[in-house]
């Protein structure tokens, strides 16, 4: 396991700097949202040039930290028809730029049918899974002309809500440059929690060879909803996954999310205890 931190989870400072303290505190790769943590130059798509790409992977490079994830978190299901081609246009320019910066994969979520990017019920139906898909296909198929691997992060209030759609998913656009970005925690809400375990086991046996990297923090409940929280400070029992990442993906990215400024060795500390307690036969 490669473990690492969501960068705009490190505290408000210059990237350089941010990436100094990842590497002080022991992390071996970050979750890299341009527009969350550089703040000092443009990131708009006409700023994405082979230029900043290369001086970004020797940033990176000097900090002996891989790029697990470009995060391009935007909405492949706007109903808004300007809207959306501003986002396919805005993932196309980072899969080109992934493919300068060495980024393991670039990252999405799946969506919401509405422009706000809000849960409703809708996001559930058939028909919104079709639109993802009818969406998604492009994207996936210039992340091929590119050698760029496309992964999207199932998660419970969006289109891509449970393991067996991501399965779909995958399955009809059939692609080997797309894959999954598996957090455990964003497949329960307060209806589905108390049986997180056979959810997980679900999602290791239909998506585990297509799991890409992980993204590993906990969580409370706190009045009937799930609030995310570092590793080691919630309900998650980690061993299950842990397994899973120690035989079947041994060298994969895993990213913190949901870590402070104060608790993130905590949280990575936690989790390599976990990982070096895990023995495999």
């Amino acid at each position: 396991m490669q473990l690492g931190i969501r960068l705009h989870d490190i505290k408000k400072a210059p990237l350089e700097e941010r990436l100094a303290i990842a590497h002080e505190q022991g992390f071996a790769c970050g979750h890299l949202a341009l527009g969350k943590v550089i703040s000092e130059y443009p990131v708009d798509d006409s700023a994405l040039t082979p230029g900043l790409a290369l001086y970004l992977k020797k940033l990176f490079a000097k900090n002996e930290l891989d790029i697990a994830v470009l995060g391009c978190y935007l909405n492949l299901a706007n109903p808004n028809e300007e809207s959306l081609a501003k986002i396919k246009k805005r993932y196309l320019t980072n899969i080109r730029f992934a493919s300068l910066l060495g980024a393991g994969v670039v990252g999405t979520e799946t969506g919401a049918v509405n422009e706000a990017y809000k849960f409703e019920e809708r996001n559930h139906s058939e028909e919104a899974l079709e639109i993802f898909i009818k969406n998604v296909r492009p994207v996936v198929e210039y992340a091929e002309k590119m050698g760029v691997i496309f992964a999207i992060e199932p998660v419970y209030k969006h289109i891509v809500c449970n393991p067996k759609r991501a399965r779909r998913v995958l399955d009809e656009i059939a692609s080997p440059n797309l894959q999954i970005i598996f957090d455990p925690v964003n497949l329960l809400d307060s209806s589905n929690y108390q049986s997180r375990e056979e959810i997980f086991a679900e999602a290791i046996d239909l998506l585990g060879e297509d799991i890409a990297m992980v993204h590993i923090k906990d969580f409370v409940v706190q009045d009937n909803q799930l609030v995310s929280v570092a590793a080691g400070t919630g309900e998650m029992d980690y061993s299950q996954i842990i397994r899973f990442m120690k035989e079947r993906k041994p060298y994969v990215h895993a990213t913190l999310e949901n870590t402070v400024p104060e608790n993130a060795v905590a949280a990575r500390e936690y989790i390599q205890g976990l990982w070096d307690k895990c023995e495999i036969i």
